[in-house]
Parts: C-alpha cells; sequence; structure tokens
C-alpha cells in the first residue's frame, strides 16, 4: 500500500498510544472540516489521511478490545464525509468526539 503517513505506517504508529493515536486523526478530520468549509479540495485528502490512520489503528495489535468503536468510527467518518450522512454526523459532533483525546494526550506530556 502506498502510504500518505510513510513514517507513520513504517511503525512509528505502533509505538503510540491509542490516546495520541485517536488524537492524531482527530487533527486529520479537524483538518478535512476546515478545508470543506473553505470549499477547497485539500478537505478530501485530509479525510483520506485520516482514513489511513484509522486502518492502522485497526491493525495494531494493542487495540484488539477497541475494534468495535474505531471499525465503527470508520463507518461514520465515511458516511459524513461520502455518503448521506445518515447517522446525523455534524462538525460539533466531531470536534466534541476528538477534543477529549487531544485534551488527554497534552495533559499527559
Amino acid at each position: 500500500m502506498n502510504y500518505q503517513h510513510q513514517q507513520l505506517a513504517s511503525g512509528c504508529w505502533f509505538e503510540m498510544p491509542f490516546l495520541e493515536q485517536m488524537a492524531n486523526i482527530g487533527s486529520e478530520v479537524e483538518r478535512a472540516i476546515l478545508w470543506r468549509d473553505k470549499g477547497n479540495k485539500y478537505s478530501m485528502k485530509a479525510i483520506e489521511r485520516a482514513l489511513e490512520l484509522i486502518e492502522l489503528t485497526i491493525s495494531d495489535k494493542k487495540n484488539i478490545n477497541r475494534l468495535k468503536e474505531i471499525t465503527r468510527l470508520r463507518e461514520v467518518l465515511i458516511d459524513y464525509f461520502y455518503g448521506d450522512n445518515s447517522y446525523s454526523s455534524s462538525d460539533r459532533l466531531w470536534r466534541n468526539y476528538f477534543y477529549g483525546f487531544g485534551y488527554a494526550v497534552r495533559a499527559n506530556k
């Protein structure tokens, strides 16, 4: 697979704690939202990167007990950015969901 996050895919991602992985995914989702609001093509590139990071998170063995949440996250993000938003997601919902991960990572440093 041709990863946009080459360094992370080569092993660094699997060394990160789950909270940090989720915070990084949240950063890409935030970029996708901001670029979409500006009508920029980079929005889709950001969500593609977020989905790539989700796939890496799914393949990380330490996250085996979190697979249900992570795969549902992938499903709902795809529905929001590519589908008809049948789950009624919103920018605010995504920001609130990922905020806690970013806050926890910053608090632990």
